[in-house]
Protein backbone atom coordinates (compact mmCIF):
# COMPACT_ATOMS: atom_id res chain seq x y z
CA UNK A 1 0.00 0.00 0.00
CA UNK A 2 0.97 3.70 -0.95
CA UNK A 3 1.80 6.07 1.90
CA UNK A 4 3.51 9.37 1.97
CA UNK A 5 7.14 8.59 4.36
CA UNK A 6 5.58 6.85 7.12
CA UNK A 7 2.62 4.94 7.50
CA UNK A 8 0.71 5.96 11.57
CA UNK A 9 -0.19 2.79 12.87
CA UNK A 10 -3.03 2.45 15.97
CA UNK A 11 -4.00 0.04 18.67
CA UNK A 12 -7.36 -1.64 18.28
CA UNK A 13 -8.67 0.28 21.84
CA UNK A 14 -7.16 3.75 19.82
CA UNK A 15 -9.54 2.77 16.50
CA UNK A 16 -12.57 2.11 18.88
CA UNK A 17 -12.16 5.31 20.89
CA UNK A 18 -10.88 8.04 18.20
CA UNK A 19 -13.51 6.49 15.76
CA UNK A 20 -16.05 7.72 17.78
CA UNK A 21 -14.87 11.20 18.79
CA UNK A 22 -14.17 11.66 14.90
CA UNK A 23 -17.41 11.02 13.53
CA UNK A 24 -18.13 13.52 15.81
CA UNK A 25 -16.33 16.16 14.67
CA UNK A 26 -16.73 15.09 10.91
CA UNK A 27 -20.29 15.31 11.60
CA UNK A 28 -20.80 11.93 10.38
CA UNK A 29 -23.11 9.03 12.02
CA UNK A 30 -21.72 5.56 13.07
CA UNK A 31 -24.23 4.08 10.66
CA UNK A 32 -22.63 6.17 7.79
CA UNK A 33 -19.34 5.14 8.53
CA UNK A 34 -20.59 1.41 8.57
CA UNK A 35 -22.03 2.09 4.99
CA UNK A 36 -18.56 3.62 3.50
CA UNK A 37 -16.97 0.89 5.21
CA UNK A 38 -19.26 -1.64 3.25
CA UNK A 39 -18.90 0.35 -0.09
CA UNK A 40 -14.94 0.51 0.33
CA UNK A 41 -14.76 -3.29 0.67
CA UNK A 42 -17.39 -3.45 -2.49
CA UNK A 43 -15.01 -1.15 -4.36
CA UNK A 44 -12.14 -2.79 -3.88
CA UNK A 45 -13.61 -6.41 -4.70
CA UNK A 46 -14.73 -4.58 -8.00
CA UNK A 47 -11.22 -3.52 -8.69
CA UNK A 48 -9.82 -6.58 -7.97
CA UNK A 49 -11.93 -9.08 -9.11
CA UNK A 50 -14.24 -7.71 -12.02
CA UNK A 51 -15.30 -10.43 -13.49
CA UNK A 52 -16.32 -12.40 -10.08
CA UNK A 53 -20.61 -13.23 -10.00
CA UNK A 54 -20.69 -15.05 -7.30
CA UNK A 55 -19.84 -13.98 -4.21
CA UNK A 56 -19.57 -15.81 -0.02
CA UNK A 57 -20.26 -13.32 2.71
CA UNK A 58 -19.73 -14.78 5.99
CA UNK A 59 -20.84 -12.30 8.92
CA UNK A 60 -20.17 -12.64 12.43
CA UNK A 61 -22.48 -10.64 15.35
CA UNK A 62 -20.76 -7.63 15.54
CA UNK A 63 -20.14 -4.40 13.63
CA UNK A 64 -17.60 -6.44 11.49
CA UNK A 65 -20.50 -8.53 10.29
CA UNK A 66 -22.69 -5.17 9.57
CA UNK A 67 -19.93 -4.53 7.02
CA UNK A 68 -20.37 -7.76 5.67
CA UNK A 69 -24.22 -7.41 5.33
CA UNK A 70 -23.73 -3.46 3.71
CA UNK A 71 -21.27 -5.11 0.97
CA UNK A 72 -23.75 -8.24 0.50
CA UNK A 73 -26.33 -5.25 -0.19
CA UNK A 74 -24.62 -3.35 -2.50
CA UNK A 75 -23.28 -6.20 -4.30
CA UNK A 76 -27.07 -8.00 -4.81
CA UNK A 77 -27.99 -4.76 -5.93
CA UNK A 78 -25.46 -4.83 -8.48
CA UNK A 79 -27.09 -8.21 -9.67
CA UNK A 80 -24.59 -11.05 -8.06
CA UNK A 81 -25.35 -14.00 -7.07
CA UNK A 82 -24.39 -13.14 -3.05
CA UNK A 83 -24.72 -15.86 -0.53
CA UNK A 84 -24.74 -15.08 2.73
CA UNK A 85 -23.86 -17.12 6.25
CA UNK A 86 -24.71 -15.49 9.38
CA UNK A 87 -22.71 -17.12 12.22
CA UNK A 88 -25.14 -17.55 14.98
CA UNK A 89 -28.81 -16.37 15.21
CA UNK A 90 -29.05 -12.91 12.93
CA UNK A 91 -32.20 -12.00 15.33
CA UNK A 92 -29.46 -11.82 17.97
CA UNK A 93 -27.57 -9.07 16.44
CA UNK A 94 -27.74 -5.43 17.66
CA UNK A 95 -27.48 -1.36 16.75
CA UNK A 96 -26.23 -0.57 13.88
CA UNK A 97 -25.17 -4.13 12.63
CA UNK A 98 -28.89 -5.40 13.37
CA UNK A 99 -30.00 -2.08 10.73
CA UNK A 100 -27.31 -2.93 8.32
CA UNK A 101 -29.29 -6.77 8.48
CA UNK A 102 -32.58 -5.42 8.26
CA UNK A 103 -31.39 -3.34 4.62
CA UNK A 104 -30.18 -6.61 3.18
CA UNK A 105 -33.42 -7.91 3.96
CA UNK A 106 -35.14 -5.05 2.21
CA UNK A 107 -33.55 -5.97 -1.00
CA UNK A 108 -35.07 -9.54 -0.40
CA UNK A 109 -31.03 -10.56 0.94
CA UNK A 110 -31.61 -14.01 2.49
CA UNK A 111 -29.59 -15.88 4.62
CA UNK A 112 -28.10 -19.52 3.07
CA UNK A 113 -28.45 -22.15 5.38
CA UNK A 114 -25.66 -23.76 7.00
CA UNK A 115 -26.70 -27.05 5.16
CA UNK A 116 -25.75 -25.30 1.48
CA UNK A 117 -22.20 -24.34 3.31
CA UNK A 118 -19.57 -26.77 1.56
CA UNK A 119 -21.72 -25.92 -2.01
CA UNK A 120 -21.48 -22.31 -2.28
CA UNK A 121 -17.48 -22.64 -0.82
CA UNK A 122 -17.34 -24.72 -3.92
CA UNK A 123 -18.89 -22.26 -5.65
CA UNK A 124 -17.56 -18.73 -4.92
CA UNK A 125 -15.89 -16.84 -6.75
CA UNK A 126 -14.67 -14.60 -4.13
CA UNK A 127 -15.39 -15.14 -0.10
CA UNK A 128 -15.64 -12.13 2.06
CA UNK A 129 -14.56 -12.44 5.67
CA UNK A 130 -16.50 -10.49 8.13
CA UNK A 131 -16.78 -12.57 10.96
CA UNK A 132 -14.36 -11.27 13.55
CA UNK A 133 -13.04 -7.78 13.94
CA UNK A 134 -10.40 -5.83 15.89
CA UNK A 135 -12.50 -6.55 19.41
CA UNK A 136 -11.34 -9.93 19.50
CA UNK A 137 -9.15 -10.98 22.52
CA UNK A 138 -9.51 -14.45 23.65
CA UNK A 139 -9.06 -17.65 21.01
CA UNK A 140 -11.26 -18.14 18.23
CA UNK A 141 -14.41 -21.01 19.06
CA UNK A 142 -13.81 -24.21 18.05
CA UNK A 143 -16.82 -24.10 15.86
CA UNK A 144 -16.13 -20.89 14.19
CA UNK A 145 -12.31 -22.50 13.89
CA UNK A 146 -13.79 -24.79 11.65
CA UNK A 147 -15.21 -22.60 9.20
CA UNK A 148 -11.87 -20.44 9.69
CA UNK A 149 -10.16 -24.06 8.40
CA UNK A 150 -12.65 -25.14 5.35
CA UNK A 151 -12.27 -21.18 3.98
CA UNK A 152 -8.37 -21.54 3.86
CA UNK A 153 -8.85 -25.17 2.11
CA UNK A 154 -10.01 -23.76 -0.60
CA UNK A 155 -8.49 -22.05 -3.72
CA UNK A 156 -10.58 -19.56 -3.68
CA UNK A 157 -9.57 -15.25 -3.40
CA UNK A 158 -10.68 -13.98 0.34
CA UNK A 159 -11.48 -10.12 1.52
CA UNK A 160 -10.94 -9.79 5.13
CA UNK A 161 -12.98 -6.66 6.35
CA UNK A 162 -10.99 -4.55 8.70
CA UNK A 163 -8.79 -7.61 9.73
CA UNK A 164 -8.30 -11.52 8.98
CA UNK A 165 -10.96 -13.13 11.47
CA UNK A 166 -9.03 -14.22 14.48
CA UNK A 167 -5.48 -12.35 14.22
CA UNK A 168 -4.67 -9.75 17.09
CA UNK A 169 -5.04 -6.16 16.01
CA UNK A 170 -3.05 -5.21 18.70
CA UNK A 171 -0.05 -8.21 18.35
CA UNK A 172 -0.36 -9.82 14.82
CA UNK A 173 -0.81 -12.98 16.68
CA UNK A 174 -3.25 -15.68 15.19
CA UNK A 175 -5.78 -16.14 18.05
CA UNK A 176 -6.49 -20.12 17.70
CA UNK A 177 -6.96 -20.34 14.01
CA UNK A 178 -7.20 -16.94 11.13
CA UNK A 179 -8.25 -16.27 7.81
CA UNK A 180 -5.66 -16.42 5.35
CA UNK A 181 -6.53 -13.42 3.13
CA UNK A 182 -5.66 -12.24 -0.14
CA UNK A 183 -6.60 -9.22 0.61
CA UNK A 184 -7.59 -6.99 3.76
CA UNK A 185 -9.11 -3.50 3.61
CA UNK A 186 -8.78 -1.69 6.96
CA UNK A 187 -10.66 1.53 8.25
CA UNK A 188 -10.25 4.75 9.61
CA UNK A 189 -6.50 3.60 11.05
CA UNK A 190 -4.53 1.02 10.30
CA UNK A 191 -4.02 -1.31 13.24
CA UNK A 192 -0.64 -2.27 14.11
CA UNK A 193 -1.13 -5.97 14.71
CA UNK A 194 -1.80 -6.05 10.68
CA UNK A 195 1.88 -5.09 10.05
CA UNK A 196 4.25 -7.78 12.15
CA UNK A 197 4.37 -11.59 13.95
CA UNK A 198 1.55 -13.52 11.72
CA UNK A 199 0.05 -11.21 10.54
CA UNK A 200 2.49 -11.33 7.20
CA UNK A 201 0.95 -14.82 6.28
CA UNK A 202 -2.69 -14.19 6.73
CA UNK A 203 -3.12 -9.90 5.59
CA UNK A 204 -2.00 -10.66 1.86
CA UNK A 205 -2.19 -7.54 0.45
CA UNK A 206 -3.10 -4.34 3.19
CA UNK A 207 -5.55 -1.59 1.57
CA UNK A 208 -6.50 1.47 3.88
CA UNK A 209 -9.71 3.91 3.61
CA UNK A 210 -10.46 6.57 5.82
CA UNK A 211 -13.93 6.68 5.28
CA UNK A 212 -13.76 10.37 5.05
CA UNK A 213 -12.77 11.06 8.71
CA UNK A 214 -9.00 9.54 9.48
CA UNK A 215 -7.89 13.46 9.28
CA UNK A 216 -10.53 14.11 12.41
CA UNK A 217 -9.00 10.74 13.72
CA UNK A 218 -5.29 11.58 13.53
CA UNK A 219 -5.84 14.80 14.77
CA UNK A 220 -7.42 13.02 18.11
CA UNK A 221 -5.36 10.17 18.55
CA UNK A 222 -0.95 9.70 18.72
CA UNK A 223 -0.72 6.60 16.55
CA UNK A 224 1.02 3.42 18.65
CA UNK A 225 4.21 3.07 15.90
CA UNK A 226 4.80 4.18 12.56
CA UNK A 227 4.71 1.54 9.13
CA UNK A 228 8.33 2.18 7.43
CA UNK A 229 9.50 0.79 4.20
CA UNK A 230 11.91 1.77 1.50
CA UNK A 231 10.66 5.20 0.15
CA UNK A 232 12.02 6.86 3.61
CA UNK A 233 15.75 6.06 1.98
CA UNK A 234 15.85 8.72 -0.61
CA UNK A 235 14.54 10.73 1.88
CA UNK A 236 16.52 10.28 4.73
CA UNK A 237 20.31 8.61 3.83
CA UNK A 238 22.73 11.58 3.63
CA UNK A 239 24.08 11.20 -0.18
CA UNK A 240 28.19 12.03 -0.63
CA UNK A 241 30.08 15.76 -1.02
CA UNK A 242 31.42 15.86 -4.17
CA UNK A 243 34.81 16.69 -2.53
CA UNK A 244 34.35 13.77 0.36
CA UNK A 245 37.00 11.28 1.05
CA UNK A 246 37.27 8.11 2.74
CA UNK A 247 37.33 9.17 5.96
CA UNK A 248 34.43 11.68 5.62
CA UNK A 249 32.44 8.27 5.95
CA UNK A 250 33.89 7.21 9.18
CA UNK A 251 36.08 4.28 10.58
CA UNK A 252 33.70 0.53 11.54
CA UNK A 253 35.37 -2.08 13.52
CA UNK A 254 33.36 -5.64 13.25
CA UNK A 255 35.02 -8.11 15.84
CA UNK A 256 33.67 -11.89 15.52
CA UNK A 257 34.30 -14.97 13.49
CA UNK A 258 35.53 -17.60 16.03
CA UNK A 259 36.56 -21.03 14.77
CA UNK A 260 34.97 -22.12 12.11
CA UNK A 261 32.45 -18.70 11.75
CA UNK A 262 34.46 -17.03 9.24
CA UNK A 263 31.59 -16.08 7.15
CA UNK A 264 30.13 -14.45 9.97
CA UNK A 265 32.50 -11.56 10.16
CA UNK A 266 33.19 -11.32 6.05
CA UNK A 267 29.41 -10.89 5.61
CA UNK A 268 28.91 -7.66 8.27
CA UNK A 269 32.13 -6.34 7.20
CA UNK A 270 31.57 -6.33 3.62
CA UNK A 271 28.15 -5.11 4.32
CA UNK A 272 29.10 -2.27 6.05
CA UNK A 273 31.24 -1.00 2.84
CA UNK A 274 28.34 -1.90 0.72
CA UNK A 275 26.58 0.89 2.78
CA UNK A 276 29.12 3.06 2.56
CA UNK A 277 31.18 3.28 5.48
CA UNK A 278 34.53 4.90 4.35
CA UNK A 279 36.90 2.18 5.83
CA UNK A 280 35.98 -0.81 7.58
CA UNK A 281 38.26 -3.60 9.40
CA UNK A 282 37.78 -6.65 10.72
CA UNK A 283 39.60 -8.57 14.18
CA UNK A 284 38.92 -12.38 14.10
CA UNK A 285 40.32 -15.57 15.65
CA UNK A 286 43.65 -16.72 13.92
CA UNK A 287 41.58 -19.63 12.54
CA UNK A 288 39.43 -17.18 10.42
CA UNK A 289 41.96 -14.54 8.93
CA UNK A 290 42.96 -15.92 5.75
CA UNK A 291 39.49 -16.80 4.68
CA UNK A 292 38.49 -13.23 5.79
CA UNK A 293 41.73 -11.69 3.58
CA UNK A 294 41.00 -13.81 0.63
CA UNK A 295 36.83 -13.24 0.35
CA UNK A 296 36.91 -9.79 1.42
CA UNK A 297 40.10 -7.36 0.31
CA UNK A 298 39.06 -4.05 1.04
CA UNK A 299 39.01 -5.09 4.66
CA UNK A 300 41.84 -4.38 6.77
CA UNK A 301 41.50 -7.72 8.31
CA UNK A 302 43.60 -8.96 12.01
CA UNK A 303 43.48 -11.75 13.98
CA UNK A 304 43.83 -12.04 17.50
CA UNK A 305 44.75 -14.96 20.19
CA UNK A 306 43.18 -15.48 23.19
CA UNK A 307 46.75 -14.98 25.05
CA UNK A 308 47.05 -11.52 23.41
CA UNK A 309 43.35 -10.39 24.45
CA UNK A 310 44.66 -10.74 27.84
CA UNK A 311 47.38 -8.23 27.82
CA UNK A 312 46.39 -4.55 28.48
CA UNK A 313 47.25 -3.56 24.54
CA UNK A 314 46.67 -5.37 21.91
CA UNK A 315 45.37 -5.20 18.54
CA UNK A 316 41.74 -4.96 19.59
CA UNK A 317 42.28 -2.12 21.65
CA UNK A 318 44.50 -0.31 18.95
CA UNK A 319 41.65 -0.79 16.58
CA UNK A 320 38.83 0.08 19.30
CA UNK A 321 40.78 3.61 19.54
CA UNK A 322 41.04 3.72 15.88
CA UNK A 323 37.50 2.93 15.30
CA UNK A 324 34.32 5.09 15.14
CA UNK A 325 31.99 2.64 15.58
CA UNK A 326 32.06 -0.75 17.06
CA UNK A 327 30.26 -4.37 15.61
CA UNK A 328 30.14 -7.25 17.44
CA UNK A 329 29.07 -10.57 18.02
CA UNK A 330 28.54 -12.16 14.17
CA UNK A 331 30.22 -15.70 14.49
CA UNK A 332 31.04 -14.83 17.96
CA UNK A 333 31.42 -17.93 19.77
CA UNK A 334 30.88 -18.50 23.77
CA UNK A 335 34.09 -19.61 24.56
CA UNK A 336 37.08 -17.50 26.80
CA UNK A 337 38.05 -15.86 23.20
CA UNK A 338 34.60 -14.68 23.06
CA UNK A 339 33.87 -13.25 26.89
CA UNK A 340 37.20 -11.76 26.50
CA UNK A 341 36.52 -9.78 23.32
CA UNK A 342 32.57 -9.02 24.43
CA UNK A 343 34.29 -7.57 27.95
CA UNK A 344 36.85 -5.06 26.41
CA UNK A 345 34.09 -4.13 23.19
CA UNK A 346 31.28 -3.46 25.74
CA UNK A 347 33.08 -1.23 27.90
CA UNK A 348 33.47 1.44 25.11
CA UNK A 349 31.82 4.37 25.03
CA UNK A 350 31.26 4.48 21.44
CA UNK A 351 28.63 3.66 19.21
CA UNK A 352 27.51 -0.30 19.11
CA UNK A 353 25.84 -2.96 17.28
CA UNK A 354 25.81 -6.17 19.34
CA UNK A 355 24.35 -9.03 17.63
CA UNK A 356 24.36 -12.64 17.91
CA UNK A 357 26.24 -14.77 20.35
CA UNK A 358 27.11 -10.90 21.88
CA UNK A 359 23.87 -10.81 22.74
CA UNK A 360 23.30 -14.03 24.09
CA UNK A 361 26.88 -13.20 26.35
CA UNK A 362 25.18 -9.61 27.33
CA UNK A 363 22.08 -12.18 28.97
CA UNK A 364 24.54 -14.24 30.44
CA UNK A 365 27.01 -11.58 32.25
CA UNK A 366 23.99 -10.08 33.37
CA UNK A 367 21.78 -12.88 34.08
CA UNK A 368 18.99 -11.09 32.11
CA UNK A 369 18.73 -8.56 35.14
CA UNK A 370 17.95 -5.06 34.95
CA UNK A 371 21.48 -3.97 36.03
CA UNK A 372 23.59 -1.12 35.62
CA UNK A 373 25.97 -2.76 33.93
CA UNK A 374 22.96 -4.16 31.08
CA UNK A 375 22.26 -0.61 30.11
CA UNK A 376 23.97 0.90 27.81
CA UNK A 377 22.41 4.18 25.75
CA UNK A 378 25.49 4.25 23.27
CA UNK A 379 24.35 0.11 22.44
CA UNK A 380 22.20 -0.77 19.01
CA UNK A 381 20.99 -4.85 19.93
CA UNK A 382 19.40 -6.73 17.12
CA UNK A 383 17.93 -9.78 18.76
CA UNK A 384 16.24 -12.14 16.96
CA UNK A 385 13.08 -13.75 18.98
CA UNK A 386 14.92 -16.82 20.46
CA UNK A 387 17.73 -14.01 21.72
CA UNK A 388 15.26 -12.02 23.08
CA UNK A 389 13.84 -14.18 24.88
CA UNK A 390 17.63 -14.99 26.72
CA UNK A 391 17.92 -11.37 26.81
CA UNK A 392 14.26 -11.62 29.17
CA UNK A 393 14.54 -14.59 30.77
CA UNK A 394 10.99 -15.96 29.26
CA UNK A 395 10.11 -17.97 26.29
CA UNK A 396 10.50 -17.46 22.41
CA UNK A 397 6.81 -17.82 22.27
CA UNK A 398 6.55 -15.21 25.32
CA UNK A 399 8.18 -12.78 22.98
CA UNK A 400 6.30 -13.59 20.16
CA UNK A 401 3.12 -13.42 21.69
CA UNK A 402 3.23 -9.96 21.77
CA UNK A 403 6.54 -8.54 19.75
CA UNK A 404 5.50 -4.81 20.82
CA UNK A 405 5.83 -5.37 24.32
CA UNK A 406 8.80 -7.77 24.46
CA UNK A 407 10.47 -4.92 22.47
CA UNK A 408 9.94 -2.50 24.95
CA UNK A 409 10.69 -4.49 28.03
CA UNK A 410 14.29 -4.86 26.10
CA UNK A 411 14.52 -1.21 25.54
CA UNK A 412 13.77 -0.82 29.34
CA UNK A 413 16.37 -3.36 30.84
CA UNK A 414 19.38 -2.56 28.54
CA UNK A 415 18.88 1.05 27.14
CA UNK A 416 19.67 1.96 23.92
CA UNK A 417 17.95 1.16 20.56
CA UNK A 418 16.10 -1.99 20.37
CA UNK A 419 15.58 -3.37 16.67
CA UNK A 420 13.49 -7.35 17.38
CA UNK A 421 14.14 -9.07 14.14
CA UNK A 422 11.27 -11.27 12.45
CA UNK A 423 8.63 -10.54 10.11
CA UNK A 424 7.51 -6.76 10.25
CA UNK A 425 10.57 -5.95 12.19
CA UNK A 426 10.40 -3.40 15.65
CA UNK A 427 12.75 -0.74 16.18
CA UNK A 428 12.19 1.13 19.32
CA UNK A 429 13.85 3.45 21.32
CA UNK A 430 12.23 4.21 24.28
CA UNK A 431 10.05 7.21 22.51
CA UNK A 432 8.98 6.25 19.17
CA UNK A 433 7.93 2.50 17.78
CA UNK A 434 8.80 1.73 14.23
CA UNK A 435 7.53 -1.60 12.28
CA UNK A 436 9.21 -2.75 9.13
CA UNK A 437 6.82 -3.05 5.90
CA UNK A 438 9.74 -4.28 3.59
CA UNK A 439 11.38 -7.55 3.71
CA UNK A 440 9.88 -10.86 2.82
CA UNK A 441 10.22 -15.00 3.38
CA UNK A 442 13.35 -15.13 1.54
CA UNK A 443 15.14 -13.89 4.39
CA UNK A 444 14.84 -16.58 6.95
CA UNK A 445 17.87 -17.72 6.29
CA UNK A 446 21.81 -18.27 8.15
CA UNK A 447 23.68 -14.60 7.97
CA UNK A 448 21.21 -12.45 7.41
CA UNK A 449 21.34 -10.88 10.98
CA UNK A 450 25.46 -10.19 10.25
CA UNK A 451 24.27 -8.31 6.77
CA UNK A 452 21.84 -5.88 8.75
CA UNK A 453 24.87 -5.37 11.40
CA UNK A 454 27.11 -3.84 9.24
CA UNK A 455 24.81 -2.18 7.48
CA UNK A 456 23.77 -0.38 10.61
CA UNK A 457 26.97 -0.08 11.75
CA UNK A 458 28.01 1.89 8.70
CA UNK A 459 25.00 4.65 8.99
CA UNK A 460 26.61 4.92 12.32
CA UNK A 461 29.72 5.62 10.97
CA UNK A 462 28.26 8.14 8.48
CA UNK A 463 27.37 9.69 11.95
CA UNK A 464 23.73 8.95 12.05
CA UNK A 465 22.21 8.92 14.96
CA UNK A 466 21.54 5.58 16.81
CA UNK A 467 17.78 5.17 16.57
CA UNK A 468 18.05 6.84 12.66
CA UNK A 469 20.98 4.07 12.01
CA UNK A 470 18.63 1.54 13.29
CA UNK A 471 15.36 2.36 11.13
CA UNK A 472 17.38 3.03 8.10
CA UNK A 473 19.59 -0.02 8.42
CA UNK A 474 16.68 -2.37 8.60
CA UNK A 475 14.15 -0.64 5.99
CA UNK A 476 17.53 -0.88 3.61
CA UNK A 477 18.97 -4.67 4.58
CA UNK A 478 15.04 -5.75 3.70
CA UNK A 479 14.12 -3.99 0.71
CA UNK A 480 17.97 -5.06 -0.94
CA UNK A 481 16.47 -8.57 0.05
CA UNK A 482 13.15 -7.47 -1.65
CA UNK A 483 14.89 -6.48 -4.77
CA UNK A 484 16.86 -10.25 -5.19
CA UNK A 485 13.97 -12.06 -4.49
CA UNK A 486 11.44 -9.72 -7.10
CA UNK A 487 14.62 -10.64 -9.70
CA UNK A 488 14.89 -14.69 -8.68
CA UNK A 489 12.25 -15.16 -6.15
CA UNK A 490 12.53 -15.94 -2.31
CA UNK A 491 13.01 -19.50 -3.21
CA UNK A 492 17.45 -19.91 -1.81
CA UNK A 493 17.60 -16.49 -1.00
CA UNK A 494 21.46 -16.17 0.84
CA UNK A 495 22.75 -13.42 3.02
CA UNK A 496 25.57 -12.66 -0.22
CA UNK A 497 22.56 -12.25 -2.26
CA UNK A 498 21.54 -9.14 0.03
CA UNK A 499 25.07 -7.81 0.14
CA UNK A 500 24.84 -7.73 -3.95
CA UNK A 501 22.10 -5.46 -4.01
CA UNK A 502 23.01 -3.41 -1.06
CA UNK A 503 24.27 -0.33 -3.32
CA UNK A 504 21.15 -0.81 -5.53
CA UNK A 505 18.43 -0.81 -2.42
CA UNK A 506 20.59 2.56 -0.80
CA UNK A 507 20.88 4.00 -4.53
CA UNK A 508 16.74 3.79 -4.91
CA UNK A 509 14.43 6.52 -5.95
CA UNK A 510 10.79 7.00 -4.72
Amino acid sequence: MDFNHALKLYTAEQVKNGEVVAAQIAGVSMYSLMLRAGMAVYERFLHLYPRARNVLVVCGKGNNGGDGYVFATIAKQAQLNVNVFQLGDPTALTGDALRAFEDWQSVDGKNSSWDDWHTALLEADVIVDAMLGTGLSGEVRQDIQRYIEQINQIHCPVIAVDIPSGLSADTGVVLGGAIRADHTVTFIGVKQGLCTAQAREHVGELHFSGLGINVAFESVQEESALGIDHQIISRLLPRRKAAEHKGDNGKVLCVGGNQGMSGSIRLCASAALRCGAGLAAAISHPDSLIPLQVSCPEVMSQSITLEALQEMENELTQRIRWADVLVFGPGFGMDEWAINSYQMLSQQYKPKVVDADALNLLAMLTDGGATDVAIDEFRIITPHPGEAARLLGVTTTDVERDRFKATKQLQERYGGVVVLKGAGTLIYDGVRMYVCLAGNPGMASGGMGDVLSGVIGALLAKGLSSVLAARLGVVIHSYAADINAQQFGEQGLIASDVVATLRQAIHSEC
